[in-house]
């Protein structure tokens, strides 16, 4: 008991005593102390006292579909000090190839009793993938919050970056440089985020179909999609993701090509170490501070009992101008 009192105290960064009230239901303590003590007995595995046990755990499934771009732990920082301000601790689940899937993540915090579950990318965004997982959710009540474009129907609210925005600001960058022969390399056909990049170039003109190049999301992907764009003629790449925008960079000097001067790419969402690349990567950045607490203000409404709508927050994204976008080669 001694010892379990300790590791709480420590954790919240109260004292004992403070632990020892909380337990035995006495006063004297803050509702949020109170909350806080109750998760960090969550976290460290501990059972709740007996009165105690009735009450939802404070607890916040976090499900990212991959650590390896950085935009995802960068979600995970922002969406996880904005929980710990409010009381609530995230638990990251993160999906491997071949291992743990989204809906065993999924049965996994229902048997915790989270109080919610935010979704930064993942297969809500698949129109073709597996949703019974998200329909348990709303079975349950549980308030969930997406980030980043869902498919229809699924009735979550969603906090998401304006694709169309960033994918025009984009083309405009690289149309102004003089490009003509300017690419997409996209995700799969079914991938909500990557069919409304699209969406908006086909607006904007004539776009022929072998200037669009579908790619896994990763370095390889990326190089593989963009020699298939560079075969065909292509001056301007613009990407659906920074890793998938290194592979093209990749691509290109394979081809004994030149990034800026031969070949410019663009890439989407300003992740860690973009300005570190050679050349830096010109990009466009997703606002992720405003997105992550904009997503965890909707899931503490929910919490809380108020309805909130089931509507796409859009935000504003931003076109960062760096070395590997230049004039367009001269015919």
């Amino acid at each position: 008991m001694t010892r379990r009192l300790a590791e709480v105290a420590k954790k919240v960064g109260v004292s004992e005593a403070t632990v020892s009230r909380v337990l035995n239901g006495k006063p004297g303590v803050s509702e949020a102390t109170r909350q806080a003590v109750l998760s960090a007995l969550d976290v460290l595995g501990y059972e709740r006292p007996t009165q105690l046990r009735g009450e939802r755990a404070r607890l916040v499934g976090l499900v990212l579909p991959e650590l390896q771009n950085p935009i995802f732990p960068a979600f995970a920082e922002v969406i996880g000090g904005a929980l710990a301000q409010l009381g609530l601790t995230p638990v990251l689940c993160t999906q491997t190839k071949g291992g743990v899937s989204e809906a065993d993540y999924v049965e996994l915090l229902l048997q915790q009793q989270v109080s919610g579950v935010v979704f930064a990318g993942g297969l809500f965004a698949q129109a073709d993938a597996p949703h019974d997982h998200y329909r348990l959710l709303a079975d349950r009540n549980i308030p969930v919050v997406l980030i980043n474009a869902a498919i229809d129907h699924l009735g979550f609210p969603a906090v998401s970056c304006d694709d169309a925005v960033a994918v025009e600001q984009a083309w405009r960058h690289l149309a102004s440089l003089g490009h003509e022969r300017i690419g997409l390399v996209l995700g799969p056909a079914d991938h909500m985020p990557s069919a409304r990049k699209l969406a908006a170039v086909r607006t904007m003109g004539d776009l022929p179909d072998a200037s669009v190049a579908r790619a896994m999301f990763s370095i390889e992907g990326g190089h593989a999609a963009a020699t298939r764009l560079i075969d065909q003629g292509v001056t301007g790449i613009i990407c659906a993701s920074d890793p998938l925008a290194l592979g093209a960079i990749r691509a290109a000097r394979r081809k004994g090509l030149d990034v800026p001067s031969q070949v410019s790419v663009v890439g989407y969402d300003d992740s860690a170490f973009m300005n570190c690349t050679e050349p830096p990567l010109t990009t466009v950045r997703q606002p992720i501070e405003a997105m992550g607490r904009a997503a965890v203000e909707l899931l503490n409404a929910q919490i809380g009992g108020t309805v909130v709508p089931a509507e796409e927050l859009l935000f504003e994204p931003e076109l960062v101008v760096r070395g590997s976008t230049a004039q367009a080669p001269k015919a």
